[in-house]
């Protein structure tokens, strides 16, 4: 134990701190900001709502199992319903399965389908597409995002018409909310048995008008949606505007209704517009720097530690996100969640502990590009900067690489050994871990591998007593604070700009950006 620093030393967990930190909803988003009058007015149909996006590249796909950015994942969610949706409080709720029961051991889950549902083509929704939809994920060659949800499945089976059953390989108690995935919303299965995802038809409150990849898209309102209080406007555009500075001024002129990923040292600017407001969630939204972990230097975990500390968090909270955002820890799971290890001391800037671990890894100094560009998140570059000046006191060479925004999610994320990042986080642990952090994960980014997290992961995943899979839970954010290959800096809150006509939902999800990404068929204009 003498080469370790006290704060990476092993806690215990006492029963009443296990017992306070599973109280509480899933996820509670809180809206932070915002004009009353304007959001919590009554909805009222009509007009067309337009969107500035980042977040779209010319390499985007109508396949829902490779959306990975803002202008996909809003686009998809209007064409498309799901099994399950996560309601503002991050508990899931009835969808397009009218409800749900599980066997006692969590493995087998049956989910009873609402009828009179239709695709936009006029096909009724039935249980083969959701079988048809589940196993395009399955199949052998699959490329999709939620490989790592689906690969949980052993069978999917269409008991009639209106009812699935899914039988697992283990049990799950979170499988419900892992079917409220963007990536799994349900497509319709043809005649030759394959599901249609080119054509953009599906069941939800919109239907694909044009689509360019990466520039604009346009849906209208689908007559004959199922859900008599969403699908307000006529209309929704999407327009991709890569640029902060021209989405900011793409809304002050009347362009666009709504811009998300409000850049923090214009937003006193916006605030001063009386045509705009400004809506702000704390949500799950984190950056994050991947570091590929079978890459020198990463492969010594004495090298990702001595950069954890080299990382000024309160800086980065004070001075990028002017307060609009907390300190990370590096894991995931954000302080509003129920799983939130209470116990895990916070990680502070500390130049001497940084050296302390390079001379661990036998170093002296160190030698490291980091490639960053805006499309990560706004100021990512601005955040590389303050990493490269704050690492020098440990001895740590950064040298900020800029990328082009335009393909930055192909070309250089989960490429170059590090990079700038950020995740919307999921309502649910499993999830996250199980899609990201766990051997072979399908959105995996470090290639980090580690037989006690996944062993661990398992184990949660199965575990209906709460207090022993909040333990689980626990340790694994433990592991990926101090073994892990990524380091988590900051949570930044949702901070979106738009016109003041426009009527939010009450509250506005936190979930993921955009209401949950539900924006436009939850919102309506004034």
């Amino acid at each position: 134990m003498k080469d370790k620093a006290p704060e990476e030393m092993s806690f215990g967990l006492s029963r009443r701190e296990v017992v306070k930190g599973t109280a509480g909803l899933l996820f509670a988003g809180m809206v932070l900001s915002g004009l009353p009058g304007s959001v919590f007015a009554q909805p009222k149909k009509g007009g067309r709502l337009v969107f500035g996006l980042a977040g779209a590249s010319t390499t985007d796909s109508l396949d829902p199992g490779l959306a990975e950015d803002d202008f996909m994942m809003l686009l998809s969610q209007s064409l498309r319903g799901n099994l399950v949706e996560v309601d503002a409080s991050g508990n899931p709720v009835p969808e397009l399965a009218e409800s749900w029961e599980a066997s006692p051991d969590a493995k087998v889950w049956t989910f009873k389908l609402r009828s009179g549902v239709q695709f936009h083509n006029g096909k009724p929704f039935t249980a083969d597409d959701v079988v048809a939809t589940l196993d395009y994920h399955r199949m052998d060659g699959s490329k999709s995002l939620s490989k790592s949800i689906v690969s949980q499945i052993d069978e999917v089976v269409a008991v009639d018409a209106t009812t699935v059953k899914v039988v697992l390989k283990g049990g799950n108690a979170d499988f419900p909310t892992l079917m409220s995935d963007y990536h799994l919303s349900i497509l319709p299965r043809g005649a030759d048995g394959k599901v249609d995802w080119r054509s953009g038809n599906g069941t939800g409150g919109y239907v694909l008008k044009e689509y360019n990849p990466g520039v604009r898209a346009l849906v209208v309102r689908n007559p004959s949606y199922w859900k008599p209080d969403r699908a307000h406007v006529e209309e929704a555009e999407l327009i991709a505007i890569s640029d902060p500075v021209a989405r900011q001024n793409a809304l002050l002129t009347g362009k666009v209704n709504v811009i998300n990923r409000v850049e923090i040292k214009t937003l006193s600017l916006l605030q001063r517009s009386n045509k705009v407001r400004i809506e702000e969630v704390a949500g799950l939204n984190h950056a994050t720097m991947p570091m590929i972990a079978t890459v020198s230097p990463f492969q010594d975990n004495n090298v990702r530690l001595a950069l954890k500390h080299a990382v000024d968090r309160d800086q980065w909270v004070k001075t990028l996100l002017r307060g609009h955002g907390s300190v990370g820890n590096d894991h995931p799971i954000g302080k509003q969640q129920k799983y939130f290890n209470t116990e895990l001391p916070q990680r502070q800037y500390d130049p001497d502990k940084a050296r302390f671990y390079l001379k661990q890894a036998g170093l002296d100094s160190v030698d490291i590009n980091i490639s960053a560009a805006d499309a990560a998140f706004a100021g990512a570059v601005d955040a590389a900067v303050l990493f490269e000046e704050s690492a020098r006191k440990s001895g740590i060479n950064l040298k900020v690489v800029r990328e082009s925004n335009d393909g930055y999610w192909i070309n250089v994320w989960s490429k170059k050994p590090m990079c700038m990042c950020y995740w919307t986080g999921r309502p649910t642990p499993d999830w996250v871990f199980s899609q990201i952090y766990a051997t072979g994960a399908s959105w995996g980014d470090t290639q980090w591998n580690n037989e006690r997290f996944d062993k661990l992961m398992l184990m949660a995943r199965s575990e209906l007593d709460e207090t022993r899979r909040t333990q689980i839970y626990w340790e694994m954010q433990q592991q990926l604070r101090d073994e892990g290959s990524t380091i988590v800096p900051m949570f930044m809150n949702y901070i979106m700009g738009m016109s003041t006509n426009v009527v939010t939902s009450s509250p506005v999800a936190g979930n993921m950006a955009l209401d949950g990404m539900r924006a436009i068929e939850r919102w309506s204009l004034s």
